[in-house]
């Protein structure tokens, strides 16, 4: 962890994960989907509708954290993906973003591409909910 991210205790300030989670969503939407601007292109967006954070222990300055995301559920609006991050093997914090996509000329909810789908399918988890809403 850099230090300009840490509290004057040297502990990972718990707003930064939500950063962290960001750039783990976002790497995963380009392996499974392409860059994020392509989707806007074609008149998709996907925006935050939830977002929870479980702390277990905390991270401090200098750790080498592993963020590890996959989906966990794959509505028919709504992609929930779990992340987690972890430092030498213990869980640190146990995170959920819910997105849901919306059409960029209304901003209203629609159904998720299927080209999306069939891209993020490759990362949902074993038990992952693929459906209806």
């Amino acid at each position: 962890m850099r230090y300009g991210e840490c509290d004057p205790q040297g502990i990972v300030f718990n707003a930064n994960y939500l950063l962290y989670f960001d750039v783990a969503f976002t790497e995963l939407w380009r392996a499974a989907v392409g860059p994020w601007q392509e989707m806007v292109t074609r008149g998709i967006d996907a925006v935050v509708a939830e977002a929870n954070l479980s702390f277990r222990a905390p991270a401090r300055y200098d750790d080498e954290l592993e963020l590890r995301a996959q989906i966990a559920r794959l509505g028919r609006t709504a992609i929930t993906t779990e992340i987690d991050v972890v430092r030498g093997g213990e869980l640190l914090v146990a995170g959920r973003l819910r997105h849901v996509c919306v059409a960029t000329d209304t901003w209203s909810k629609t159904d998720v591409p299927d080209w999306v789908r069939s891209g993020l399918q490759r990362f949902a988890s074993d038990d992952a909910e693929v459906g209806a809403e």
